[in-house]
């Protein structure tokens, strides 16, 4: 066996994991939001709350789609079948899809084990979903994108992209809020701290994101790539 040949066989065996990793990934996110559907739909427990839910049906489904927990869940879920299919998949928009994705399950999965997990008390499915959401998707995520990459794919505008979701679900947040009266997670609840200490907070959430962003970019550009990919758009500057 020559040379080539091992270091061919070698590259295909590690696509070949990487593929299968990002669709376990993919198969645990959908596993955990069948659950929390199901959940809602008859009235169990929210797994990012611990309530039970209650009132109309389109009420509810909103509420659930508008946890940053479940937005980063979807993106994590898009992107990890996309990898599945092509690991080696690049775009400019993609590039900002799969940083958003890190980043927000990596925020996720630190704001749920600090702050939130404390709060919240589940029991049986809705606890299975929370597994799913707060503990493997964004470790498994992360893990994946450590061992498999593909990288080179932050560029520092990429970077600075990224951020136009969190900044947008922000806003979201606090205008639909202020016209139901209902927030998310309790550390940005105006009613229930005032609207300058959710601020506050969400502008140290904010910070911590942009020190994970930069330790991403600076780690994407420094850490060896699963395969040496001629598809890539530019290299990272």
């Amino acid at each position: 066996m020559t040379a080539t040949t091992a270091t061919s066989e070698t590259t295909e065996l590690r696509v070949r994991v990487a593929r299968i990793w990002y669709l376990a990934i993919a198969v645990v996110v959908v596993f955990s939001l069948v659950i929390q559907l199901v959940l809602i739909f008859t009235g169990g427990q929210d797994a990012n709350s611990g309530t039970n839910a209650t009132g109309p049906t389109g009420t509810r489904l909103v509420r659930l789609f508008s946890f940053f927990t479940i937005q980063s869940n979807l993106f994590v879920l898009g992107t990890s079948i996309a990898l599945a299919l092509d690991v080696l998949r690049d775009g400019r928009l993609w590039r900002v899809l799969r940083f958003d994705a890190l980043l927000g399950i990596i925020i996720t999965g630190l704001v749920y084990e600090t702050i939130l997990a404390p709060l919240v008390h589940l029991e049986g499915w809705a606890l299975v979903a929370t597994i799913g959401f707060h503990y493997i998707s964004p470790w498994a995520t992360l893990i994946g994108w450590l061992l498999f990459g593909p990288r080179p794919r932050a560029t520092w505008a990429t970077t600075a992209l990224a951020f136009v979701w969190p900044l947008l679900w922000i806003v979201y947040t606090f205008v639909h809020g202020a016209v139901t009266g209902w927030y998310p997670y309790p550390f940005l609840d105006v009613d229930t701290i005032g609207f300058a200490d959710s601020v506050r907070n969400s502008a140290i959430v904010l910070a911590i994101g942009v020190v994970i962003a930069v330790i991403l970019t600076v780690l994407d550009h420094r850490l060896p790539s699963l395969v040496r990919d001629g598809r890539r758009l530019a290299p990272p500057a």
